[in-house]
This record gives structure tokens, sequence and C-alpha cells, in this order.
């Protein structure tokens, strides 16, 4: 009995270590594979709990090895976005501009019911009121009401607003992404000019740039909060 006490704490310990290092996210906010590594986890660890024929280490040994995984999994799609793109996916828009993308539900394996119980939950009672809804990677349905809707009460006060768009990322980690470029009908030159009004000299000294819902170019340099404040 004592035996069993003691693999099942040190077991604990180690379960509990594992994932504060893995990070600070909530089940509901984990990506595919992290989600894959933390039941894996789980499962070794009660084998030896259960079986004390099991040598610990035999439990332990694999725990680690996939912690170390998913350091390095996490590192890979930190750095590549096309690793990232692979492991997470991409995030996909159910609602585009207030109309419903029949397709993109059927990708997802969604069907209106579902959809419309997470619009609920968010407090969205119409589909109207809506401007986009965007499923994100992590599972999360994401939305965008029509401005003049939102809890800012523009209309109520009779404030012309522009209908906010979705924000495009343009660069991230250095890393130019042309396909948003094209997207947004700018090229290279046009960044470069905006990264130089915010005394940026290169696309890879910037860490994000991004063109946001308001149509305004926001942009952050490699630089530790710290240094900064120092």
């Amino acid at each position: 009995m004592i035996i069993v006490m003691i693999r099942t704490i040190i077991l604990y310990f180690l379960v509990v270590l594992t994932m504060r290092i893995m990070g600070k996210r909530q089940i509901g906010q984990l990506q595919p594979f992290e989600l894959v590594i933390a039941i894996m986890i789980s499962e070794l660890a009660s084998l030896p709990m259960q079986d004390t024929r099991i040598p610990l280490i035999h439990g332990i040994i694999p725990i680690i090895t996939l912690l170390v995984l998913e350091i390095i999994l996490s590192v890979l799609q930190l750095k590549s976005e096309k690793a990232r793109s692979i492991l997470c996916g991409k995030p996909t828009i159910l609602i585009n501009n207030g109309k419903i993308d029949y397709y993109a539900l059927k990708n997802q394996r969604i069907n209106m019911n579902d959809l419309l119980e997470e619009l609920r939950l968010k407090s969205f009672f119409n589909i109207n009121d809506i401007e986009f809804a965007i499923l994100e990677t992590s599972g999360q349905l994401s939305i965008i009401p029509k401005t003049p809707l939102n809890p800012t009460t523009k209309k109520d006060l009779n404030i012309q607003s522009s209908q906010e768009v979705l924000p495009v990322t343009l660069i991230l980690d250095g890393k130019i992404n042309y396909e948003s470029l094209n997207l947004i009908n700018k090229d290279y030159n046009w960044l470069v000019n905006e990264l130089k009004k915010q005394s940026i000299d290169s696309p890879k000294d910037a860490f994000i740039a991004i063109l946001d819902s308001n149509q305004k170019f926001y942009c952050q340099k490699y630089i530790r909060i710290k240094e900064e404040q120092s």
C-alpha cells in the first residue's frame, strides 16, 4: 500500500510539472497536438499507478519523452508558419460578410444547430447581427458583429461608422506573408514604406505587422518589454 502511495505521489508531481512546462492554456485552448500529448501523458501516468508490476521508470521515461516532443513541436510551429499550418491548421470563416458559408460548415462537419448554439452562447441571437464568425484552430468561435450593432451603441448615438473588416497579418516573426499582401492589393514597397514610418528599416526587424479591422497599420519590433521599460 505504501509503495502504491509513493508511486502515485511521484507520478502526480511529474505530471503536474510536465503540464506546467507545457504552458498555461485551458483544455479548450489546446492545439490538436497538445491535446493528444496531454491525453497520452494521463494514460501513461495511470498505468504504473494501477499495476505495481510495471516499473516506475517505464512510466517516467515516456512522459518525459512526450514532454520533449511537445516542446520541439511548439518551437517548430512558433518559428515556421508552414509547420504551424500543418500542426494547428488554419482558422475557418463560417460567416463571411454576413453570409453563412455552407461549404465551410460542411468541411468542418458543423451543422446549423451547432452554429446557432455557439452564437447564442456568445450572446448573439440573430445571424443578421454578425459580419464575421471565425472558427479558430483551438475550436473556439470568434465573432465580429456588424459595426452599427456592436456594444459601443454607435447606432443609438447616430455616429457614422464604416464596417470593420477582418484584420490581416502581413509579417510574423520577421517573415512576410505575401498571400496577405495580395489579398489587400498591396506590394512589398508599400509594406517597406509603412514600416519606415514606424522607424523599422527592414521587415526582418519586425516581430509582427498587421492591417487591423479599421484598416490601420500596426507593427512592433523585436524587443523585450522589460528592456524597453528600463
